[in-house]
C-alpha cells in the first residue's frame, strides 16, 4: 500500500490559483503600466519583450518570454486589468502549509524570492535541487516527508542558448544576495579564477548556478559565461539539458508565494537515479546518493499514486535512448533505488522494462 497521501481537491485547487496569481504578482512588478509589451522574432520564433521610457527618451528593453507560452501571453493581454493582495496571497499559503503542504527553509526561501523578484525566471532560469523538491508537494498535490528537503544550498540552472541569446541579466547577483546576507562573497571557480559560478555566506550557505555540457573539449571542467546571470558564470554539467527541458511553472509556499520554474517531476526523479550513481564513494557522497534516491523513490511513487506513470514511462525512455553512459547511470541508480521507489516503477513501466535495466538492454514500453 502507498504511503504516498494526496491532499484534499480543495486544496489542489487552492495551490493552483496561488500559482495563476503570484505569477500575476510577479508580472506586476516586472513590467509597470507606464511600458508597453513588443512581439521581435528570433530564429524564427516570436518573442515578448517589454520596453519602458528612461529619462534620456531612449527605451529600456526587458526579456518576457516565448510568444506560444500561453501563460506569458495571457497576462500581457490582460496586463492592464491584473490586480493582486499580497495579504490575501499570504493566508493562502498559510492555509496550504497547515494543510501539510511544505515550504522551502526560509533562508533558501528569501533567497530565491529575491532572485526572481530580480527577475532570474523570467530569464528561463531553472530552480533545481532540494528546494525545487519542496515545489512537487503542490504540483502532485500529495504529502510529502520534509526529511527530503534539508538542504545547505540553492541551485539555478539556465540553458547557455538561453542566456546568450535572449538580450537582457539580471543585476549583479553579488548585489542580489547581499541584500538577503551581507556576508555573501564569491567563490571563484577552480578551473578559471576569473569566473564565479557559486556565491557563499559566511554559514557555508551555497548559491550555484549551473548549465548543460555544452560538448565540445575545450569546455571541459571550464564554466560558461552566462550573459543573462548578472556576472555570474556557470558551472557545465552532464545529464543537466536532459532535466530542464519543458520546465514546470509553480510557486514554492514560502511569504506571499515564489513564483519559479522547476523541472518537470518526472525528469527530476529519473535525472535523481543518474546524479546518484555519480557521487564519488566517500561518506558525503553516500549521504547525497540516499537522498538523490530518497527523493527520486518520492517522486516517482507520487507520480504513480496519481496516475501519471505514462509520464514516467516516456521520461524514463527518453533518458534510456540517450546512450550507454545514461543506461549506465540509470541503471547503476535503480539497483540502490528504496523498494517504494522499485514498485512504483514497475507500475509504471511494467516487469519487463525492468529486466531490461538490469541486463542493460531495456525494451520500449
Amino acid at each position: 500500500m502507498s504511503k504516498i497521501k494526496q491532499v484534499d481537491i480543495s486544496y489542489r485547487t487552492m495551490f493552483a490559483e496561488l500559482v495563476e496569481r503570484s505569477l500575476d504578482a510577479q508580472f506586476q512588478t516586472d513590467f509597470p503600466l507606464e511600458g508597453r509589451f513588443v512581439t521581435v522574432p528570433v530564429k524564427d520564433r516570436n518573442y515578448w519583450y517589454f520596453d519602458l521610457p528612461t529619462p534620456g527618451g531612449k527605451d529600456k528593453r526587458s526579456y518576457v518570454g516565448p510568444h506560444h507560452d500561453e501563460a506569458i501571453t495571457a497576462r500581457v493581454n490582460a496586463h492592464m486589468e491584473l490586480k493582486d493582495s499580497i495579504r490575501d496571497r499570504r493566508r493562502m499559503v498559510s492555509t496550504l502549509r497547515r494543510a501539510g503542504l511544505p515550504g522551502p527553509d526560509p533562508f533558501a526561501g528569501d533567497v530565491t524570492q529575491a532572485l526572481a523578484n530580480a527577475g532570474l525566471f523570467r530569464l528561463r532560469a531553472v530552480l533545481i535541487g532540494s528546494v525545487a523538491f519542496s515545489a512537487y508537494a503542490g504540483i502532485l498535490g500529495v504529502r510529502l516527508p520534509s526529511s527530503a528537503m534539508q538542504t545547505g544550498d540553492a541551485d539555478f540552472a539556465q540553458d547557455f542558448a538561453i542566456s546568450a541569446e535572449v538580450g537582457d541579466s539580471l543585476p549583479p547577483v553579488l548585489e542580489i544576495l547581499r541584500s538577503i546576507d551581507s556576508g555573501f562573497r564569491p567563490v571563484p571557480h577552480q578551473g578559471d579564477k576569473a569566473k564565479v559560478v557559486a556565491f557563499q555566506n559566511a554559514r557555508g550557505y551555497r548559491v550555484e548556478f549551473l548549465t548543460g555540457n555544452r560538448g565540445s573539449a575545450e569546455h571541459t571542467g571550464k564554466p560558461s559565461p552566462m550573459p543573462a546571470l548578472g556576472g555570474a558564470s556557470a558551472e557545465n554539467l552532464r545529464f543537466l539539458d536532459y532535466l530542464i527541458y519543458e520546465p514546470v511553472r509553480t510557486v514554492l509556499l514560502h511569504r506571499e508565494g515564489v513564483n519559479v520554474l522547476v523541472p518537470a517531476p518526472e525528469r527530476f526523479a529519473v535525472h535523481k537515479l543518474i546524479v546518484a550513481s555519480r557521487r564519488l564513494g566517500d561518506a558525503l557522497g553516500r549521504a547525497k546518493a540516499d537522498k538523490d534516491l530518497s527523493q527520486a523513490a518520492l517522486l516517482f511513487e507520487a507520480l504513480v499514486e496519481t496516475r501519471q506513470g505514462d509520464v514516467v514511462a516516456d521520461a524514463w525512455q527518453e533518458a534510456w535512448d540517450r546512450g550507454a553512459a545514461w543506461k549506465e547511470g540509470i541503471s547503476k541508480g535503480f539497483l540502490r533505488l528504496p523498494e517504494s521507489g522499485v514498485a512504483a516503477l514497475r507500475a509504471a513501466l511494467g516487469p519487463q522494462q525492468l529486466e531490461g535495466v538490469m541486463s542493460g538492454d531495456s525494451p520500449s514500453p
